[in-house]
């Protein structure tokens, strides 16, 4: 095979796996336009479903509970992920240390109907505790999803540790400074993409949990996942659609403010390692 065939192999490879990967998303902004109800027959432009989801109390109540849940569950996660990785990165061989690495990556193998049936069962037992919630909802939901979420963000920060180089820190603590002055000032800001990675990663796994929250979710709350299962086993409708394609929306002023954010970062990084090399 010459060289130019392989690379048009290649090329049409990767336009295949785009086009099934994103046709479908496509189809859903564009029907989501659509003035018919039937989301499969066009019946013209129309905004008209926008009205309608915007008009929709019980859905927009799934999308604020969703949202509340989520950040609540990043920074969580974030918060515990971090420790959990610095611990594992940075503390070499102590008591307990494959009991957390393996607690740490059982969450990243285990199905969710497990993980929701067990934390289910958790919930149940320790709700007589002044501790714990006495009822199912937010605060278990949350709970659980930092429990499965902290996991991602570990490994996130985790493997960027690894790649750092520690002399940076061991030359901040032979000038005097104290481990938190070292963390703050010199680890955090060189690990922040991966922070800001793995609580982008935790948002979205919260936001996208369909099992694990139907587990641990009370009678009377129901996030948007929930609602929009709910809704799809009576029929789709461009309400749906319309509310898929604002996510869509959402999901990429994100990406692209983080993506530029970390660009930011990684230029600066360089230009203060060129100024530092500069001045020897």
């Amino acid at each position: 095979m010459t060289p130019s065939n392989r690379s048009f192999l290649l090329l049409t490879a990767l336009v295949l796996g785009f086009a099934f990967l994103y046709i479908p998303i496509l189809s859903v902004i564009v029907f989501s336009f659509n003035a018919s109800k039937l989301v499969t027959v066009w019946g013209g432009f129309s905004t008209h479903w926008y009205g309608v989801l915007l008009a929709d109390r019980q859905m927009l109540d799934g999308v604020s509970l969703s949202l509340r849940i989520a950040a609540v569950t990043a920074t969580g996660a974030v918060i515990l992920g971090t420790l959990a990785g610095l611990a594992l990165a940075r503390f070499g061989r102590f008591r307990g240390r494959t009991l957390l690495s393996g607690m740490v990556t059982a969450p990243l193998v285990m199905p969710d109907v497990i993980t929701g049936l067990s934390l289910l069962l958790l919930f149940v037992a320790l709700a007589p505790l002044p501790f714990m919630p006495s009822q199912r909802g937010f605060s278990t939901i949350a709970i659980a999803h930092i429990t499965l979420t902290l996991s991602y963000v570990t490994v996130i920060v985790r493997a960027r540790l690894a790649t750092m180089d520690e002399s940076l820190e061991e030359a901040a603590m032979d000038l005097g400074a104290r481990p938190m002055k070292v963390f703050l000032t010199i680890t955090l800001p060189i690990i922040a993409p991966a922070v800001l990675s793995g609580w982008l990663l935790a948002f979205t796994l919260s936001l996208d949990d369909l099992v694990i929250a139907s587990f641990t979710a009370g009678p009377a709350t129901n996030t948007l996942p929930m609602m929009i299962f709910s809704k799809v086993r009576l029929g789709i409708t461009p309400e749906i659609n319309a509310l898929a394609t604002l996510m869509v929306g959402a999901v990429t002023v994100f990406v692209i403010g983080a993506g530029l954010l970390m660009s930011h970062q990684e230029r600066a990084r360089q230009r203060d390692i060129q100024l530092a090399q500069a001045q020897r």
